[in-house]
Order: C-alpha cells, then sequence, then structure tokens
C-alpha cells in the first residue's frame, strides 16, 4: 500500500461525527413509542436516562479501547485482536451487506419521502432522488476526508442547533407543569413497570444507536490517543442531555395524553405552540438530519472494509489508498453502489428488520475485548483508562446480551432468520482465508 489514510479530524469533527451518526429521524419519533411502551413519564424519561447512561459505558469503553490502538478499523479491530478474525469478520461483512448499507439506504429513502411533504413525488421519483443522495455522499467523501467532515460538521450543527432551538421554544410556550401528567388508566398498561422499562429500552437504545461508527475513524485522528476518548464521551454525554430536554419540551407542548398517541411528535408539537408553517420546518430539519447521518456512516463504515481488505478478508481493490485525496475511495464507492442497490429495489426494509439486533452482539463483544487487553497486554499504554472498571465495561456487555435475549425470546423466528443471514459470511471467510497473499 503507497499511502495510507490521511489524518485530518480533530477532537471536534469527531464530537460532531458521534452526535451526527446518532441523530437520524429517531428522536423525532421515536418519544411517542417510548412513552406508550412505558406507561407513565417518569419511567419514560427514566428509559432515556438509562439507555444514555449505558451508551455512555460502551463509548468509555471504546475511548480506552480507541486511545490504545491507533489503527483504522476501530470496534473491527478490537475484536479481531481479541476474539480472532472469523468474528470480526462475521462482523464486517454484515455491515458491509446489511447493517451499515442498509442503513445509508434508509436514511437516503426515508429523506426522500419527506421531501414529499413539499411536492407531490412519484415512488420512481423518489428513488431516483434516494439514489442521487448517495451518489452525492459517494463523491464528496472520495474528494476527501477533511472536505466530507466539514460537510458532515454544518449538517449536524444544523440539526444539533434547531433541536436545541426547538426544544427552547417548545418549553417555554408550552406547559412544563403538565409535562408529568399520569397517562389514563387505559393507556399504561397492565404489566409492570420494570417490565415496560425493559420494552422501551429497546426503542431508546435504537434512538441512542450509532455512536460506535466513530471509532471506524479512529485510525483518521489527528491525535486519537487524546482526541477520540474526548470525543466519543463528549458526544455522547451532548446526546443525553439534548434527548432529555427534547422529550420534556414535547411533553410540555402537547402533553403526555397526545405525546403517547402521536405518530410525528415533533412537528406536532411545533405545529401546536407554532403553527402549521412552523411545523414544515420541522420536515427540513429531518431531511437535513437524515442525510447527516447517512453521510456520517458513509465517512466512518468504510474504514472497516478498507481494514478487512488490508487483512486479506475482503476484496484487494477496497484496501487502496486514492493517490490524490488520501481516501479508501473504492471501499466508499462500493459501500455506495450497494447501498443504491438496496435502495432502488427496497430489500433494505427486510434485511434491517431481520439483522439489526446482531448489531449488538458484536457491540458486546467490542466492550468485553477491554478485559482480554488488559490481561494480555497490560504494560500498553493507555493514555485513557475508563471509569469505573470493570464494573462500566461489565454493564455495558450486560446490557448487549440482555437486548439480544430479548429478541431472541419475544421474535425467535425474526431472530433464527437475523442469526442464519449473518451466518452466511461463513462460507465467504473461508474462501478469503484460503486466498494467498
Amino acid at each position: 500500500m503507497a499511502k495510507g489514510l490521511e489524518r485530518a479530524l480533530g477532537t471536534r469533527d469527531l464530537t460532531l461525527l458521534v452526535v451526527g451518526n446518532v441523530i437520524g429521524s429517531g428522536i423525532f419519533l421515536v418519544p411517542s413509542t417510548v412513552l406508550a411502551q412505558a406507561g407513565s413519564v417518569r419511567w419514560a424519561m427514566g428509559a432515556w436516562l438509562f439507555g444514555g447512561v449505558l451508551s455512555l459505558f460502551g463509548a468509555l469503553t471504546y475511548g480506552e479501547l480507541g486511545a490504545m490502538d491507533k489503527g483504522s478499523g476501530g470496534l473491527y479491530a478490537y475484536i479481531r485482536d481479541a476474539f480472532g478474525p472469523f468474528l470480526a469478520f462475521i462482523y464486517g461483512w454484515t455491515l458491509f451487506f446489511v447493517i451499515g448499507s442498509g442503513t445509508i439506504a434508509t436514511l437516503a429513502v426515508a429523506a426522500a419521502n419527506y421531501m414529499s411533504q413539499f411536492a407531490p413525488l412519484g415512488p420512481l421519483v423518489r428513488k431516483l432522488i434516494a439514489i442521487g443522495l448517495l451518489a452525492l455522499m459517494a463523491v464528496i467523501n472520495i474528494l476527501g476526508t477533511r472536505r466530507s467532515a466539514n460537510v458532515q460538521n454544518v449538517a449536524t450543527l444544523i440539526k444539533a442547533g434547531a433541536i436545541v432551538v426547538m426544544s427552547v421554544v417548545l418549553l417555554a410556550l408550552g406547559n412544563v407543569g403538565s409535562a408529568f401528567d399520569a397517562l389514563p388508566t387505559s393507556m399504561a398498561g397492565s404489566t409492570s413497570a420494570l417490565a415496560a422499562l425493559g420494552v422501551a429500552m429497546i426503542s431508546v437504545l435504537w434512538a441512542y444507536e450509532g455512536w460506535q461508527y466513530v471509532t471506524f475513524s479512529a485510525g483518521e485522528a489527528t491525535d486519537p490517543q487524546r482526541s477520540f476518548p474526548r470525543a466519543i464521551a463528549l458526544g455522547t454525554l451532548f446526546l443525553i442531555v439534548l434527548y432529555l430536554v427534547a422529550n420534556l419540551a414535547y411533553l410540555a407542548a402537547l402533553g403526555p395524553e397526545r405525546v403517547a398517541v402521536s405518530e410525528r411528535v415533533a412537528g406536532e408539537a411545533v405545529a401546536a405552540t407554532m403553527g402549521a408553517a412552523a411545523g414544515q420546518l420541522i420536515a427540513l430539519v429531518i431531511i437535513i438530519s437524515m442525510y447527516s447521518a447517512a453521510h456520517a456512516t458513509v465517512i466512518t463504515s468504510p474504514r472497516v472494509y478498507f481494514t478487512m481488505a488490508g487483512d486479506g478478508l475482503f476484496f484487494r481493490r477496497l484496501a487502496e489508498v486514492h493517490p490524490r485525496y488520501g481516501t479508501p475511495a473504492f471501499a466508499i464507492g462500493a459501500n455506495c453502489v450497494w447501498a443504491m442497490v438496496l435502495a432502488a429495489t427496497g430489500t433494505f426494509e427486510q434485511l434491517l428488520t431481520y439483522v439489526v439486533f446482531v448489531g449488538w452482539i458484536f457491540y458486546g463483544l467490542g466492550a468485553a475485548s477491554i478485559f482480554v487487553f488488559r490481561r494480555r497486554r497490560p504494560d500498553t499504554e493507555r493514555p485513557f483508562r475508563v471509569p469505573g472498571y470493570p464494573w462500566t465495561p461489565a454493564l455495558f456487555v450486560l446490557s448487549a446480551v440482555a437486548l439480544v435475549l430479548n429478541t431472541i425470546v419475544e421474535q425467535p423466528v425474526q431472530a433464527a432468520i437475523g442469526i442464519g443471514v449473518v451466518l452466511l459470511g461463513a462460507p465467504a471467510y473461508l474462501v478469503w482465508r484460503g486466498r494467498p497473499g
């Protein structure tokens, strides 16, 4: 390999990458589902806080791992070095064909669908717009990491700033005193509070999903030993505060009963307090938000495929660095082309439904690798050590196990299909493993 990846990402870039990856459409839609599942405002807010703290525990754990490992690949590399190349390959395989590309396709299609609120768009036009957005992301990312990061930073600041402004206005114009009113008995649910919290946590953790992706780009951090742990911790802390404030703002604007049954809680809350025209602005913010989340995934996930190819476990061309732009251009292009195929055919919906929970198996493995490295590499320099070790990573690993087991118990057929799709990568591993050189 004639040239390595350019180290162009500072603390600000990595922090905004964490925030940009996480904030997609979840915070604009999921609060209603969480409140309905939790059965009370206090339990719902508790779920948002608890889910945020668990995410922070994972972020702090990955902060130590990222500061210790200066190479590219992030989570893939942690699993590879701790548990062997097979599990790491299976993760990278699943990320390429389903989780990463499916996420990008989902966000691009959803953004195109939201554009129909401003003008009537037929199904074909919406698909073409989605493919066009994916092509735009590919071009921007191939032309340079610094350029791509600048676009991502602006988009993330717009959507995060819009949520902050929206929340402040809703809290000022709404009725904060009624935010914690009890839901009607018919809406409170019949299960125990603890069981309801467990169900709500699944939706909450989905809304927090994405902070892990910044680990893939640690190899392009200008000072990974300092900037990476700071960025992943600061970004996750910011998200916790932002999500709690946004939820409180929705409750102040609509009241718990209306929030629990809303299908577009952000748009309805803004329209209720500032009028229908202001509600249209939320659609624009959501479009920017979804583009930003997809763009962040295009920045990060190809670094896994680049590292896999460098290990001899994926197409060799994906390990090449563009001689002029210093980016893994083939890895980026292949990622976006496959996402276009998924977007055009609509197959991403079925794939993600079955496979997305499997990601938590690998998130748990990534965090568990810290125990392996502490034992195998006790003398390795660790400029950042996770606070509360071993409890901090252990709690995150246990939460990942609980989430996966809950899916297997509650949706056994879906879980079995998902695991089966993932294991299709096993024969591919044997093929690449047996190739010379």
